[in-house]
């Protein structure tokens, strides 16, 4: 008897390894080991995350059907690409709030795509509660970033005149924290058994496409308060390089790259970056003229409204550089000037262009690993000949990164205006402590009269 017993208790120990590895292993994915037989998927693909950017509408598949299969992708991808570029021209003319309101469309347009893949391929359609949750998180990690930082640090002004605003900034990161332990137990809640692998799968599924999509957003709107600037050149050279590594792969692209991205070819990779730093210094030089793109972002507590004018911070005034001592001979020997006049921040566009190029490419190769480890072409179908949204912007968040992180380590200074701000979200009679104690030390060291 106690033979059988055992033998029974093995084989049930067997069967619940068995499905517990199931609930490991995403459907239609690779094995990983020789011994484990293939999975079945109990159920077909959706048939969106097959589309990509092959979808085309109906008009440009009968206008462009003469043309071979890769003219004709070529042609639409020109197309959208133009439309892009045209639409995001018009966003910046609108102004910085008109950025930062697309900035944050984006951002949701793309967490809904990463989300939409784990939900298909985790095939979840059973399990109740998973896209709510994500949305859920998404506003409370919305709620915590620029709620504290954005309201606290630029808008303080408008929001201080309201006693219910000073209160849920006074109190945010409770607010925030409350509202994230909500999403936690709703979460423990709606766990179902047999089912813990794969709703804990896509519960880090959702705290990893937060960190992608939600903190790079968020960097990106700082980036747009220090100038206008430090926002559109960068998203401009990654655009530039991936057009130009795109037409130099397309009409010369012949050595294979990367094998995550078959397509992508060493001169294209070359020419991209070559034309990147180029055109990234033109577009830098031309920009730094205008006070709208250069200015930082404040509000003006006077005006009652935004600010775009102001004196221009040193880096974006012409300076006189010196040549290297070959290269001023040779320009004596011309009749030239032995210096040149240059604004500081093209030679920062640099260093921003040789990350774009460099380095930038990498956020792409992460997506289209993640793509392959998914068996899927893009993220999405909405813009015909691109793919989805997070197929545009994968390059764009590593690059604000790389951009707040290059302010705040060599660009930023204290600014007088910001720690306004700071002082005005203070009650009244602080205020007047605070005035009280700057004068007195001002007296004290002189530098103000008695």
């Amino acid at each position: 008897m106690n033979a059988e017993a055992e033998a029974e208790n093995e084989l049930r120990r067997r069967q619940l390894d068995t499905e517990e590895r199931a609930e490991q292993i995403v459907p239609g994915s690779e094995i990983d080991s020789d011994d484990d037989p293939p999975l079945q998927a109990t159920e077909p693909r959706p048939r969106h995350s097959l589309k990509g950017a092959e979808q085309e509408t109906t008009f440009l598949h009968t206008v462009l059907s003469p043309l071979p299969k890769r003219w004709r992708n070529w042609v639409i991808r020109g197309i959208f690409t133009w439309l892009m570029i045209g639409l995001f021209c018009l966003i910046i003319y609108v102004g910085p709030l008109a950025l930062m309101f697309t900035t944050l469309l984006v951002q949701v347009w793309c967490f809904k795509e990463i989300i939409n893949i784990g939900y298909s391929v985790y095939r979840m359609h059973g399990l109740s509660w998973f896209r709510s949750l994500s949305w859920w998180f998404l506003i409370t990690s919305n709620y915590f970033f620029y709620g504290e930082s954005l309201v606290a640090d630029y808008f303080s002004v408008i929001f201080s005149k309201s006693d219910i605003m000073r209160w849920l900034i006074a109190y945010h990161r409770f607010t925030s924290f409350t509202m994230y332990i909500v999403g936690f137990v709703w979460f423990v809640l709606s766990l179902k058994k047999r089912y813990y692998m794969r709703q804990f799968s896509l519960f880090a599924w959702t705290h990893v496409a937060l960190l992608i999509v939600v903190t790079q957003s968020y960097l990106i709107i700082i980036n747009i308060f220090h100038g206008m600037i430090w926002f559109i050149v960068p998203v401009s050279m990654i655009v530039i390089n991936d057009v130009m590594a795109y037409m130099f792969g397309f009409f010369f692209g012949k050595t294979p790259l990367i094998q995550l991205s078959p397509k992508k070819t060493w001169e294209g990779f070359i020419g991209g970056g070559i034309s990147t730093v180029v055109l990234g210094m033109v577009l830098s030089y031309v920009m730094c003229q205008y006070p709208f793109f250069v200015c930082p972002v404040e509000y003006s507590e006077s005006e009652d409204n935004f600010n775009y004018t102001c004196d221009p911070s040193p880096i974006f005034r012409p300076q006189e550089y010196s040549l290297p001592e070959t290269l001023a001979n040779l320009s004596a020997l011309l009749g030239w000037k032995k210096t040149i006049t240059m604004y500081p921040f093209v030679l920062h566009s640099v260093a921003l262009s040789l990350f774009s190029s460099v380095i930038g490419p990498f956020g792409g190769f992460f997506a289209s690993g993640f793509k392959r480890a998914f068996k899927i072409k893009d993220f999405g179908d909405v813009i015909p000949g691109h793919g989805g949204m997070m197929d545009r912007f994968d390059c764009q968040y590593l690059m604000a990164t790389f951009v707040n992180v290059y302010i705040m380590t060599f660009i930023l200074e204290t600014s007088p205006q910001k720690l306004l701000q700071k002082v005005y979200m203070l009650k009244p009679e602080q205020q007047l402590q605070l005035y009280n104690m700057l004068q007195d030390s001002l007296i004290a060291r002189g530098i103000l009269q008695p």
